[in-house]
């Protein structure tokens, strides 16, 4: 790793795990079925951001439903990005155990069962099946860059752009659709609710692959072991790079979930209509696409990505100083600017996981870390603006504290895009 990369590079979680013979053996017959597993791949990607853009522009009237104010209805945004943090740590363990195909299909119908807990009568069923939905999102975030890597060996890139591009899909779709389909169906039930039977039929093509991955294995063995030593290599928490790294995904990551939280509620606050709100915030979702195409492909080429980081701190920076000083006169073009840059700014944290490291289990390590503490940074972000906006009635120092997060994201990424690695 001592070069410039040419494409994006994958974490593969399960980089420090060896496989059991039987597993082995088992998926080197599924890569004879790619169509399977590139359906699967899609289906999967389709589902990890949907049951969360979804939520956004309905926020309004999931709060006055359960009679929320603006604190608590941000933990219907906030729950979902703890405990895709909490998730993170225990992706690794539950893929050496039962296997990472038994775990994503798992993971699925978790994500099925946690949409439709969500619509139940009781708050308490709102919040459990958020945390449900986190949890399952965060098991995908943590094992799907591994298996393309893994099964795709040769066209990783490609199958990453696929991966990626079904991702962002979803999202915006979800926030297109969901004001039309509160319409449709009589209700937010009814449109958060129709997003299980994506996440059900995901899960129905990855029983299969499941079934295939786990023949011959002995009950009850494991589909793994470890491939290192418990504390192998350099200790992450003592490197101040590595906590640059976590802190830069963890910014970037609670300026996009503010934004996911809280963009169509500005815009409807300032008087524009709840469904134009919601198409604003889907545009924005779709150009996420170009930022996290082009900046990890130029950064894996540099030595040093500081220009990088500040450049998407300053596109998203302009982005939120729009909001505050005309929020729905330039609506389209703050949606622009934030959504290049929200892409730009992921897709750079997690092209420097690899790029500031110098093997892939020391990438895989910090994966984790930056993960974990990532999200469970970005955690704050909804809640902490929501209470100042309950507080201040407004949105002028929400906004404010959120450009502050914009300026000490650009002095992360000129420290985290050094040409140094960790260890």
């Amino acid at each position: 790793m001592a070069g410039p990369r040419s494409e994006v590079p994958l974490i593969d979680a399960e980089e420090d795990l060896l496989a059991a013979p039987p597993v082995a053996a088992a998926r080197r017959r599924l890569r004879s079925h790619p169509a399977l597993i590139m359906a699967g791949i899609v289906l999967a990607a389709l589902n990890m951001r949907a049951a969360l853009a979804g939520v956004s522009p309905l926020l309004s009237e999931i709060g006055a439903h359960f009679r929320l104010n603006a604190t608590a209805s941000s933990l219907v945004t906030t729950i979902p990005l703890i405990f895709m943090g909490l998730g993170s740590i225990v992706a690794p363990r539950l893929a050496r155990r039962w296997g990472t195909e038994t775990v994503l299909c798992g993971a699925l119908v978790a994500l099925c069962g946690g949409i439709v807990l969500r619509i139940a009568p009781p708050v308490v069923a709102l919040f459990a099946g958020c945390a449900v939905v986190g949890s399952a999102i965060a098991l995908l975030n943590v094992l799907m860059p591994g298996l393309i890597k893994r099964d795709f060996p040769e066209r990783a890139a490609g199958m990453t752009a696929l991966y990626s591009t079904a991702m962002i899909l979803g999202a915006s779709v979800s926030a297109a659709s969901a004001v039309p389909m509160e319409k449709a169906l009589g209700g937010w039930q009814g449109s958060l609710v129709s997003w299980a039977l994506l996440a059900a039929v995901a899960a129905a093509v990855w029983i299969p692959q499941t079934l295939m991955a786990r023949r011959g294995t002995r009950h009850g063995a494991a589909a793994a072991t470890p491939a290192h030593p418990a504390g192998d290599g350099p200790r992450l928490s003592r490197s101040p790079l590595a906590w640059q790294v976590t802190l830069f995904m963890g910014s970037q990551s609670l300026i996009a979930y503010v934004s996911i939280a809280w963009m169509p509620t500005i815009f409807t606050d300032h008087g524009m209509g709840k469904g134009e709100a919601g198409l604003v915030f889907a545009f924005s979702t779709l150009l996420q696409m170009a930022g996290s195409f082009v900046v990890p492909v130029l950064a894996g080429r540099m030595r040093r990505q500081r220009l990088l980081g500040v450049a998407v701190s300053a596109l998203m920076a302009c982005g939120v100083t729009g909001l505050l000083v005309a929020p729905v006169a330039g609506a389209w073009l703050w949606a622009v600017l934030l959504g290049i840059g929200q892409g730009g700014a992921l897709g750079l944290a997690l092209t420097m996981m690899v790029l500031r490291t110098g093997d892939a289990h020391t990438a895989a390590r910090l994966s984790g870390m930056a993960q974990t503490g990532g999200y469970l940074l970005a955690a704050v972000g909804p809640l902490a603006l929501g209470a100042v906006h309950q507080a201040t009635g407004g949105w002028t120092v929400p906004l404010a504290l959120l450009l502050a997060v914009c300026a000490g994201l650009a002095l992360l990424g000129m420290g985290a895009g050094r040409d140094r690695r960790i260890g």
